[in-house]
């Protein structure tokens, strides 16, 4: 088969198309022969030679894709050779085959195209298991997302409305907080020229988010806790903004409020099983009834995902960013 290789830590040039072998689907996994793939920051990371996959994981980025089960591996059941299936992956998206845990798939939603599906394993695993699962986001609470038009972002607006939440985001520029509106976001805060504390507390009369999804970091801790409510919950999911901030206890302790950080690339195999579980009882009915989508901005061949990385790093982008094989064509 053919997968995106890093031979060497680089720029998006670093990205090589290469004829691999085969992966050879293990216990409890099955082989499945890719369709699309979605790129993600972690890939950029991973390209760049600052985030490399769990041990055991394929060396290849694409943390999701979508295709159909080309073989079943040993002890798998409720599965079949040709099902439909997007999966949530640890690496190796960005590839003609990849083998995968059976416990990290995910049918097709109904009226999703097998290519879009792609688009949706990590956005849902991210956004329900932080949001809901652990910042437990409750109906009439607020909940201020950063990078609102992101594929996280535009998922999270998207789930939070559908449980009956109100929604902040940040967003750079008029035409990205637009399309955050159109997707339901109530209060809408430009991060170039408006501070997110202040048009918050503005638009809460001063209460502030029950839950903030951050993917901005040490940049934003301070201004976070701020911007929370009493009892509020900060969920950091990303590192854009630095890795070390300094944390006013005093603060936190005033306003009984909790801070989370947690990664999903990592996490042992029961735990991920846990969330596409979750994700599969409570998102899948969403999207199969229309009341959620993925947001697709473009799709580039997957031989060309040094400009879908480029597509990626520019963040012109709104929602996800998907690659297809050319096999699939």
């Amino acid at each position: 088969m053919h997968a995106i290789t890093i031979p060497e830590p680089g720029g998006p040039e670093a990205l090589v198309w290469a004829e691999v072998p085969d992966p050879v689907p293990g216990e409890g996994e099955v082989l499945v022969e890719v369709v699309s793939s979605a790129v993600n920051r972690a890939d950029v990371l991973q390209r760049q030679g600052f985030y490399n996959p769990p041990p055991g994981a394929s060396p290849y980025p694409g943390l999701e894709c979508a295709g159909r089960i080309a073989a079943i591996g040993p002890g798998v059941t409720g599965w079949s050779v040709g099902d439909e299936v997007c999966a949530l992956l640890a690496g190796g998206g960005y590839a003609e085959k990849v083998a995968v845990p059976a416990g990290q798939l995910l049918p097709v939603p109904d009226g999703v195209d097998l290519a879009v599906a792609a688009a949706l394993p990590e956005v849902t695993a991210t956004v329900w298991s932080n949001v809901f699962m652990v910042a437990h986001l409750r109906p009439g609470e607020t909940l201020l997302v950063h990078g609102g038009s992101s594929g996280i972002g535009t998922m999270a607006i998207q789930l939070a409305k559908a449980v009956g939440a109100r929604v902040a985001v940040t967003a750079g520029g008029p035409e990205k907080l637009a399309r955050c509106a159109e997707l339901g976001a109530d209060i809408l805060i430009d991060y170039r020229d408006q501070d997110f504390v202040e048009e918050l507390h503005k638009a809460t009369d001063g209460a502030g988010a029950d839950v903030i999804l951050d993917i901005v970091g040490a940049k934003y801790l301070d201004r976070n806790v701020q911007a929370l409510a009493v009892n509020g919950r900060l969920a950091i999911i990303g590192l854009q903004g630095g890795i070390k901030g300094e944390l006013n206890l005093g603060a936190l302790l005033n306003k009984r409020a909790a801070v989370t950080a947690t990664s999903l690339r990592g996490r042992p195999l029961a735990e991920k099983a846990a969330i596409v579980a979750a994700v599969r009882e409570h998102v899948w009915p969403l999207i199969s009834s229309g009341v959620v989508r993925p947001i697709v901005d473009c799709t580039l061949p997957m031989p060309d995902a040094a400009e879908a990385h480029r597509v990626l790093e520019a963040s012109k982008h709104i929602g996800k960013v998907l690659l297809r094989t050319p096999t699939s064509a």
